[in-house]
């Protein structure tokens, strides 16, 4: 280590915003599948919000758990909205 090429400074950091709201449904969902429902029929469609920053909204992202993920009757398609 060559002492020639270490720098000391003070770094002041201002905290913009803070994460004081966990994301969260849009709504309360129930949902309910019929025994004759046809493959690939949508069953319920989600979304989420998040009432910190930025003011346009969030990108959010569902996933299936991995036992879910598993099972083929099951997918979950992402709408871009």
């Amino acid at each position: 280590e060559n002492p020639a090429q270490i720098g000391r400074g003070y770094v002041a950091i201002t905290i913009l915003d803070i994460n004081d709201n966990a994301p969260e449904f849009a709504m309360e969902y129930e949902t309910t599948v019929c025994e004759n429902a046809q493959p690939g029929q949508v069953i319920q469609k989600i979304s989420a919000i998040d009432k910190d920053d930025p003011p346009n909204g969030h990108q959010f992202y569902f996933s299936l758990t991995a036992e879910a993920a598993n099972n083929h009757n099951f997918t979950l398609q992402d709408n871009k909205g």
